[in-house]
């Protein structure tokens, strides 16, 4: 028989203390914690949950909080960094996954929960839903908006493929390159399907935009993103939204070739154009090499007959007009006629003019005798010598022969009044054999120093001069 517990014979006791025999010794509540932990863990060690996800969080660290729950119940569940990082979508709220795990206690909150090693949604339609869902978001966004796409370069220089560097889509692209246009091609290579290939189709995308203008690598002027086809699970890293990103905000036009022609993915909504193939994605980048050839040829064939066609047209429109004008004989012979009758009309005024010009002569030399001359040559000498004789009277400088003197100032004007001969600082005077240079009192002290050692100078008059100076 068991024995009873202590309490039931002493239920009033205050202290607890341990009984002889008792089974049952107190735990802290951390020892109950540690044993319930090892026993979920031992029994939920591995387990597969298939529920809705709800209150989805990404914590600063890097881990996942969740919860899986259906119409009864709700389970906790976390995913840490590492497992996160390696997920192949993103875990939404409303989705419904099938996680694999196992099961732990956490006893800082007495609740048990779900530690996340996988995640998978659950069934293609959950899949189908998550991927809609992400589009309305995006296309809310403008990311699939038609005024952000870029135009296609005519003719690239260099194009950037990103692809899987084995398998028949990049020798398809090549091959199809190098039938239309041969082109320079950089070919990125990238993982196009399961973990790690939507970051690196992003990364690719985003490195094509980085590369210099000038650089040792030349930057593609157009970028293909290339796959096969395949089911909604083999393309889903070209729904990631690091993808959709990373093309939305590429510098350089992109082409999406992801899968085939039924196969649509959000690349191909936010790429600037839609290939349905890779083949068909090479012949949208570049144009067929001789068809381009035969364009110049008939651009160059038109040119030339855009050239010649006006002066073919000038010269008929000439040679047509010039059949319409009258002959040169024609034109020519009325003015032929009228210069002759000039040239006679001419000959016949030029021989009166010199008859009477004859006749004007002899009838002036008539009066031209050799006596007449003379009395008319005498005339005009008796006038002129009465002029000179006049002009002669008229010089003031034939009074200085009978004593008078003339007097001048510095500039040579001659000066009538001892007032106007006052105010000067310098006066000449014309004696009838020389000239003599006086200074007034009204020279300046300056000038009257300058002045104060006598100088002699030469001052001509006529044929003679005198030398010598007052001051």
């Amino acid at each position: 028989m068991t024995q009873p517990f202590p309490e039931a014979e002493e239920p009033g006791r205050l202290v607890a203390k341990d009984v002889a025999g008792d089974n049952a010794a107190a735990q802290s509540v951390s020892e109950i914690s540690a044993m319930l932990k090892r026993t979920v863990e031992d029994r939920f060690g591995f387990v597969r949950v298939r529920g809705e996800l709800s209150g989805v969080k990404r914590a600063a660290s890097g881990h996942v909080y969740l919860a899986l729950k259906d119409e009864n119940a709700r389970l906790d569940g976390v995913m840490w960094r590492g497992t996160a990082q390696r997920l192949g979508f993103q875990p939404e709220d409303g989705l419904e996954v099938v996680a694999t795990g196992k099961l732990t206690t956490y006893p800082g909150r007495s609740n048990y929960q779900m530690v996340i090693d996988q995640m998978e949604v659950a069934g293609e339609g959950a899949l189908l839903a998550l991927l809609a869902k992400t589009k309305d978001r995006l296309d809310a966004e403008g990311l699939f908006a038609a005024a952000r796409k870029q135009a296609l370069p005519y003719l690239p220089n260099v194009i950037g493929v990103v692809t899987s560097p084995t398998g028949a889509v990049i020798r398809d692209i090549l091959h199809r390159l190098a039938d239309r246009f041969a082109s320079h091609v950089l070919v990125w290579p990238v993982l196009v399907q399961g973990q790690g290939a939507a970051a690196q189709v992003a990364a690719a995308v985003r490195g094509f935009s980085a590369l210099p203008h000038q650089g040792v690598i030349p930057r593609p002027d157009l970028v293909i993103i290339a796959r096969g086809g395949g089911s909604i699970e083999d393309l889903w890293a070209f729904n990631e939204e690091a993808v959709v990103r990373a093309i939305a905000e590429s510098q350089i036009p992109v082409i999406s070739a992801v899968g085939h022609e039924t196969d649509t993915t959000l690349a191909d909504f936010v790429a600037d154009r839609r290939a349905p193939t890779p083949t068909a994605a090479a012949e949208m980048a570049v144009p067929v090499r001789e068809d381009l050839i035969e364009q110049l040829a008939e651009l160059a064939l038109r040119k030339r007959r855009a050239v010649i066609r006006p002066l073919q047209l000038g010269r008929e429109r000439l040679a047509a007009r010039a059949d319409r004008l009258p002959r040169l004989a024609s034109l020519l012979s009325p003015q032929a006629q009228k210069i002759d009758d000039l040239s006679e009309r001419l000959r016949r005024s030029l021989a009166d003019r010199t008859q009477l010009s004859r006749s004007d002569l002899h009838r002036v030399g008539a009066h031209l005798s050799l006596p007449l001359l003379a009395a008319r040559l005498d005339r005009a000498r008796d006038r002129l010598d009465a002029a000179t004789r006049f002009l002669y009277s008229l010089d003031p400088d034939r009074v200085l022969q009978r004593g008078y003197v003339r007097v001048t100032a510095q500039d040579g004007r001659t000066l009538m009044t001892r007032d106007v001969a006052a105010v000067e600082e310098a006066l000449s005077l014309h004696f009838r054999d020389g000239v003599l240079a006086v200074m007034t009192g009204n020279a300046s002290p300056a000038t009257t120093a300058a002045r104060s050692t006598p100088r002699t100078k030469a001052l001509p008059h006529n044929s003679s001069s005198l030398q010598g100076k007052l001051l």
